[in-house]
């Protein structure tokens, strides 16, 4: 594995050299596998390795950004040089900068969010072995006419420095199995999936576990039909309803408040989700696959929470973000190697409900049960909603026949303070949001 400490160090040497005031330097470096099994055949072999590095320099006020994916000693200093040249062409930026060294993240303990497995890589055959495993159990189910199954592995490090003393890195593994199954032909097709995903190989659940689900849910789809228009409850089921939550997390990130471009932009320290529901930010969480020891700018990340029993309690910021609102970062920067942080959450948890997702089902009467979504227009301001979805009618409380190509609608502003939680989120997710029931949507169908 190549010295990403040595890398950044270089650029951060290129970049004074260049005439840079301050600088930040990423280095990252990765492998990933992936097997795709179509029909009984291999589709897809694909392995690929990479190195990437980025620089930041900022030079009173104005920054610029540039990266290769060349690591000589020649391009580390035309690198510097080209963004050195950039940043004195670019316009003020008052808000841009690094932290201040009493605020970068020291000391933290790395082996105990257990980010990377130290297992072996899987090798092609291994994976392939587990594609067609994914693939035979979804096909061993009478009404299943095709399946697409897939297995990948992926193992990628980073390191970041900065000019004003912070220097850390860490890396982080991914194994997953998934497939997708088809039940009838033409017009008449339906498919559904199954995935999971895991730091660790040895946390994965069986691969015929996931090509069965796979199957039970395609073949529930068949004779899909549209359903009626009008005003119903409707139930986002566990693997749609963390889209919700999303909206609310993109209307709070600073980026959108300080353009003046969120629906909820007038709204801190008012209600926004009901009174006994919270969302709460962990950055730390054990074997979680967006957990992260610092962010993207070197700040200490911590457990914050963003709605506190139903009251919006703060934005997700980064330093320049936080700075024009006249606010400290949240230490929520991200960023790549080719763009400026920028703000945006880690593992995020609501409240859960205490009844599962058919309790929710028999509760909501006559409405909608979604488990897909296709397309959207959502307003970024007014927080209007409409979306394509297909799932399930619900009659007295009890499932009667899948649904497809309908559109609800409502506004994200008076759908979320009516949302009524189940108990089904997964653990093992980095977002965990359970089924939600929203009473009174807009259903377009037939």
């Amino acid at each position: 594995m190549t010295d990403l400490s040595r890398l950044t160090d270089a650029l951060l040497s290129a970049a004074r050299r260049a005439g840079a005031d301050q600088a930040d330097a990423l280095a990252m470096d990765g492998t990933s596998l992936s097997i795709d099994i179509r029909a009984g055949k291999l589709e897809q072999a694909e392995r690929s390795e990479g190195i990437e590095i980025g620089l930041r320099v900022l030079i009173g006020g104005r920054q610029a950004c540039v990266s290769a994916s060349d690591v000589s000693d020649a391009t580390i200093a035309a690198l510097a040089e080209r963004a050195v040249a950039m940043a004195r062409e670019a316009p003020v930026d008052p808000y841009a900068g690094l932290a201040e060294p009493e605020q970068i993240a020291r000391d933290w303990d790395l082996a105990a969010l257990e980010l990377a497995d130290p297992a072996a890589e899987p090798g092609a055959a291994a994976l392939e072995a587990a594609a067609r495993a994914v693939e035979a159990a979804a096909m061993d189910r009478a009404g299943i006419t095709q399946v697409e199954a897939s297995a990948s592995y992926g193992r990628r490090a980073m390191h970041l420095a900065a000019s004003n003393g912070f220097s850390g890195g860490y890396g982080r593994t991914s194994h997953s199995l998934s497939a997708v199954a088809f039940t009838g032909t033409g017009t008449a097709m339906e498919r559904d999936w199954a995935a999971e995903g895991r730091i660790f190989a040895s946390d994965m659940p069986g691969a015929e576990g996931i090509g069965r689900l796979a199957s039970e849910r395609a073949l529930q789809r068949a004779g899909a039909v549209r359903p009626k228009t009008g005003t119903y409850p409707v139930l986002f089921d566990e693997r749609v309803a963390s889209s919700l939550i999303g909206h609310l997390l993109s209307a709070t990130n600073g980026a959108a408040i300080a353009r003046g471009a969120s629906w909820l932009r007038d709204a801190l320290g008012q209600q926004v989700l009901p009174a006994q529901l919270s969302v709460v930010e962990d950055p730390h969480r054990v074997r979680i696959s967006a957990s992260r020891p610092f962010d993207g700018e070197g700040l200490p990340t911590q457990r914050r929470v963003i709605v506190e029993n139903g009251v919006l309690t703060g934005w997700t910021l980064d330093l320049a973000t936080g700075r024009k609102l006249g606010m400290p970062s949240t230490a929520n920067a991200a960023r790549g190697a080719s763009s400026p942080p920028s703000p945006s959450t880690s593992n995020i948890d609501l409240t859960p409900g205490t009844v599962s997702r058919d309790e929710l089902v028999a509760q909501m009467g006559t409405g909608l049960l979604v488990t897909s979504m296709i397309g959207s227009t959502i307003s970024a301001t007014t927080g209007d909603y409409s979306r394509g979805a297909a799932g399930f009618w619900v009659e007295n409380g009890v499932i009667q026949y899948p649904v497809n190509e309908c559109t609800i609608a409502g506004n994200l502003r008076d759908m979320l303070l009516r949302i009524i939680p189940a108990n089904d989120a997964r653990a093992h997710l980095s977002t965990r949001v359970p089924s939600l029931l929203i009473d009174g949507m807009t259903l377009a169908g037939a």
